[in-house]
């Protein structure tokens, strides 16, 4: 069992209230492989949001909002689904700053990646969890 999330497997959740769907997570959730989750719903965001990006270390919404609470709840809630499934994987959503991995927005809303994880990914990799993205070759196969 794997942690996905849920924008990936056809939900909604995104800030801007749209999924992301990738056929193969679909496929995994379909065939009971995996549970998606959204931590920023989790963690008490409504759907849509306000955009939001990591900067000096605090999650700030494009309003200047600071949702950093919020989005450590939701990932602490995601590391208890984990543990309960004993889950040892998980794919996440790219560049989102709770679950990129490995590149994420700077904190300038000007569309610029920098190296960085996400809160849920950074508390899910601290917890021994392997963290991908759906832009990771583990999907395709290759």
């Amino acid at each position: 069992m794997i942690i996905i999330s849920a924008c990936l497997a056809g939900t909604p959740c995104r800030w801007d209230g749209i999924a992301k769907p990738d056929k193969r997570i679909i496929e995994m959730v379909k065939a009971g492989k995996a549970i998606p989750v959204c931590p920023e719903q989790l963690g008490g965001l409504p759907t849509p949001r306000d955009p939001s990006e990591i900067a000096n270390g605090r999650v700030i919404s494009k309003k200047g909002t600071d949702v950093t609470a919020q989005f450590d709840k939701g990932a602490q809630i995601v590391l208890r689904l984990a543990k309960l499934f004993e889950c040892k994987e998980a794919i996440l959503k790219s560049r989102s700053p709770s679950c990129g991995s490995g590149k994420i927005y700077d904190g300038t809303f000007s569309g610029n990646l920098v190296s960085g994880d996400g809160i849920t990914a950074r508390l899910l990799k601290d917890n021994g969890i392997t963290v991908h993205t759906e832009e990771d070759n583990i999907l395709s196969g290759e």
